[in-house]
């Protein structure tokens, strides 16, 4: 196999990162996911065998080397005892792996009961685990019950990981998100979390979260859905009668918080949103949302079964300056900043139980990847904020943030993103281009005293320097780009003069660049080859295995990503089974 072509900034990061000393679990966990994700299961045993030989103290990186021994194959009794000794030292982590990987193995291996207690351990424990983990669960289970003759448990876990419609040639059981053209996505499985008394977080009803706060004087709802139905199944799960908000504050006008509004508004319901909540929300409207899979049916914004124009919002405060609210005896703190998204963003405090709704101010991409909006400098503004206000928890727009960027993680991001960001100006004004930037300092050194912000930053990472280097440079790019715009049809024909105008060839390339994990650019081939010789088979099972290999790349970090390579490909993921 030839060396892989792009390399990938973030498990080099990540590969960094863990062989820290003191370095954060989650740091281990996530590149050993990403690693089994993408099928490198001898680069994993590599790494983690060298991981485990160099700090032979630590269980985490012994219990991962014998997971990927066993996933590659090599000497599976020996990365079977690795595991074994590592469950014998630690609970949790140690019984996640090896349940998975004695599940993995075939059914006449005689390990089908030690996985099936492993990871029944792990499901009566789920709560300890990051919910992308638990689909992975299930997707084992089944296969351990099935090894075992256990056909009705077997069925009823293959049911409960959500991928019976999922391609068993494609690695998805790493997420917890799920998706349908219909239903659009869900970043998780529906559940109401309880983030304080009286305070209670709707996740995985919609596309992004929205709040319910319990006072004296009526509920005060905080954001609103993408679509009232979803808002309404939340309502019922939590028992509030939507006729009993008083208030709805909005975090910001982006679909996505403000579609379901109906659900929670009435006639003496007062709307609540940032100053230039109105501008921005005319903004949005202007913009063309190109994905189906973001917003599924039913929803006025980016849905093909909805011409009707977006509801009408009419703000009864809008907020220019710090305010503050009180409702029943709960006192709301609003303050209106920029945020890494949009301009119109308002953060949302509730001293007494030091709960901050942030809204979008953090989100990875800085504003829709395929809007023009975004603020570095306003990202790194609100994160100066939330420092000084010390609050104790971060109630995110979407599960996924909430569980990757918490109080902990704050200064070491302020920090590492600063440098990033002074670094990435420097990088433009010596005229370099945007991939020089991306693969150039991967990981900050800053990073070394603030190891529990490594997962959010190179969650940003990327997205942080795409959005700076387009807001502070031209559309001639130092390297040529956009010197003479070329479309995909016209690249698409000059390749196809390198390929001697055969389909073949375009396929045989396309193959050499899956084998070597070069799925991005092996997208490419195969799209270009079909744009020139429509209708070939085997182009178009090799562009649906690049769609594939990306999915299974960016299911943990990148939903975004993994969300459009999902339609492209027609994939369709269930939710995961809710814990009991």
């Amino acid at each position: 196999m030839s060396e892989q072509i792009v390399k990938d900034r973030t498990v080099e990061a990540l590969k960094a990162a863990a062989a820290w000393p003191g370095a954060d679990r989650a740091t281990l966990v996530t590149l050993a996911t990403v690693l089994a994700a993408t099928g490198a299961d001898e680069d994993g045993y590599r790494y983690f065998e060298a991981l485990a030989a160099s700090q032979p103290d630590q269980v985490l990186p012994l219990a991962l080397a014998g997971y990927f021994q066993v996933r590659a194959g090599a000497d599976i009794a020996t990365g079977v005892a690795r595991l074994d000794d590592a469950a014998s030292r630690d609970l949790g982590p140690a019984q996640y792996y090896r349940g998975l990987a004695l599940a993995g193995l075939p059914a006449d291996a005689g390990y089908a009961e030690r996985a099936i207690a492993d990871l029944e351990f792990v499901l009566a424990v789920r709560d300890q685990f990051p919910s992308p983990m638990i689909r992975a669960v299930y997707h084992g289970l089944a296969a351990a019950y099935a090894a075992a003759g256990k056909d009705e448990p077997a069925a009823l876990a293959a049911a409960s990981s959500g991928m019976s419609s999922a391609p068993t040639d494609a690695r998805l059981e790493f997420n917890g998100g799920w998706m349908t053209a219909a239903d659009g996505f869900h970043m998780m499985s529906p559940r109401i979390a309880e983030v304080a008394p009286g305070v209670v977080v709707a996740q995985g009803y919609d596309f992004a979260d929205f709040a319910f706060v319990r006072t004296a004087a009526g509920i005060v709802a905080i954001d609103a859905g993408t679509a009232e139905h979803r808002v309404r199944a939340a309502l019922a799960d939590v028992g509030i009668d939507g006729r009993d908000v008083s208030h709805l504050i909005l975090t910001h006008a982006h679909f996505d918080h403000v579609g379901g509004v109906g659900a929670v508004t009435g006639a003496s319901t007062q709307v609540i949103a940032q100053a230039g909540f109105a501008a921005e929300r005319q903004r949005q409207r202007g913009n063309v949302f190109p994905f189906r899979y973001f917003t599924g049916n039913g929803v006025r914004f980016g849905s093909s079964d909805a011409p009707a124009a977006p509801v009408a919002i009419a703000v009864d405060q809008p907020v220019a300056t710090v305010t503050s609210l009180s409702v029943g005896g709960t006192e709301f703190v609003l303050y209106p900043v920029t945020g890494g998204e949009t301009s119109d963003a308002l953060m949302v405090y509730l001293p007494a139980s030091g709960v901050l709704f942030t809204g979008d101010v953090m989100m990875p991409y800085l504003g829709a990847p395929f809007f023009a909006e975004g603020s570095p400098d306003g990202l790194l503004d609100v994160l100066r904020l939330i420092e000084e206000l010390g609050p104790r928890v971060l109630v995110h727009g979407h599960p996924l943030l909430t569980e990757l960027v918490t109080v902990e993680t704050v200064a070491g991001l302020l920090a590492a993103l600063t440098d990033l960001r002074d670094a990435g100006l420097a990088a433009i004004r010596r005229g370099q281009t945007l991939t020089d930037m991306l693969d150039a300092s991967v990981l900050p050194e800053t990073l070394r005293a603030h190891q529990v912000a490594v997962g959010p930053y190179l969650a940003i990472r990327e997205h942080f320097l795409q959005r700076l280097y387009h807001q502070h440079s031209g559309y001639w790019q130092p390297d040529g780009q956009g010197l003479e715009p070329v479309g995909p049809a016209d690249r698409a024909a000059a390749l196809d003069l390198l390929a001697d105008g055969k389909a073949e060839k375009f396929a045989a390339v396309a193959r050499i660049l899956l084998a070597q994990r070069d799925a991005a650019l092996a997208l490419e081939i195969a799209t270009a080859g079909l744009a020139r010789h429509p209708g070939h088979a085997e182009l178009g099972r090799l562009r649906t295995q690049a769609l594939y290999r990306l999915m299974e790349r960016h299911q943990l970090q990148d939903p975004f990503r993994f969300l459009i390579y999902a339609e492209l490909a027609g994939v369709e993921l269930g939710p995961v089974a809710a814990g009991s």
